[in-house]
């Protein structure tokens, strides 16, 4: 890619997101609503460009930051959901063996013997995420996005560093492959496990906090419109006070929006006992966390939901 062209990428993305108070209006026109913190460091990511680091509990809206990100520069998302396990095949890129095998018995009928370099060529790749991201043609970058990496172990970790410091990676039998647009990078965590430091410095970090009951309710009532006023409040403010027991698995903003989703479908304008007990799986999904919050009764997380 030519300077010029590189130059002509990046003032596209700076004429479509000039400052932080674009990019906020922008993810609040696709519904999701992120803080003034959030979204400066979803901006820095962009125009800097660095990774960036996103950590926070379970259903905070990490990865739905991603997608926002991307649906904002209209430019594709490239997931890769991370899992203790995951290779470089995985993650990079695979050969098509049927392909080559094919290849092979074609040659041998027309007695053509191929070389290693035409069987290991670009045309035999199965491109995996990471690849895919780092050879988007544009005009935009993509957006990569690292989910749950603390799910993978060291190994994948170091195997990444390259694709950090230098929008790059290595194909052994091609060389190296080095991004025209490198791609904007999202890294999500959980915290089940320290990330080491040598990816750490690579990146950006923000910590999403866990929502006010006013915030989740807002964000509720834009994905579930045909909801009543009051009830995603009294969703989000009951599900704010699930939260303070001692859960294994504490609902999230996912779960809200299920829940209110499954009582506007029985009809419920309010929240009271009847329709929580009717409707606890939307919000539990484990079984020691439905014991502990049955245990409470419905009567106090109505008395919650209420105020």
């Amino acid at each position: 890619m030519t300077a010029s062209a590189r130059a002509g990428a990046e003032d596209a993305v700076k004429a479509l997101i000039p400052d932080v108070d674009s990019l906020l209006h922008k993810l609040e026109e696709i519904d999701y609503l992120a803080d003034s913190g959030l979204a400066t460091a979803l901006f820095l990511a962009v125009r800097m460009p660095q990774p960036i680091l996103l950590e926070g509990e379970p259903g905070v809206g990490k990865t739905e930051a991603a997608k926002a990100l991307a649906r904002v520069l209209d430019t594709p998302l490239f997931r890769l959901q991370c899992y203790e396990g995951i290779d470089a095949g995985e993650a990079l890129y695979e050969w098509n063996y049927p392909r080559q095998l094919l290849g092979i018995r074609l040659a041998e009928a027309r007695n053509v013997t191929l070389a290693e370099t035409e069987l290991f060529g670009p045309e035999y790749l199965l491109r995996r995420p990471l690849l895919a991201a780092i050879e988007h043609p544009g005009p935009r970058p993509a957006v990569l996005l690292l989910d749950e990496i603390d799910r993978a172990d060291a190994e994948f970790e170091a195997f990444t560093f390259e694709l950090l410091a230098e929008a790059a990676v290595t194909i052994p039998e091609l060389g190296t492959v080095r991004a025209s647009h490198p791609p904007i990078v999202i890294l999500t965590s959980n915290r089940t496990r320290d990330l080491h430091d040598a990816l750490t410095r690579r990146c950006l970090y923000h910590w999403i906090d866990y929502p006010a009951p006013e915030r989740i309710a807002e964000i509720v009532r834009r994905r579930v419109p045909t909801s009543a006023e009051p009830l995603a409040l009294q969703a989000a403010t009951a599900i704010t006070a699930l939260r303070s027991l001692d859960l294994a698995k504490p609902p999230g903003i996912a779960e809200a929006i299920d829940w209110v989703s499954a009582l506007a479908v029985l009809g419920v304008d309010r929240l009271g006992p009847a329709s929580i007990n009717h409707t606890w799986g939307s919000i539990l999904k484990n079984r020691d966390d439905l014991d502990l919050a049955k245990s409470r009764g419905t009567a106090w997380l109505t008395g919650a939901a209420h105020g």
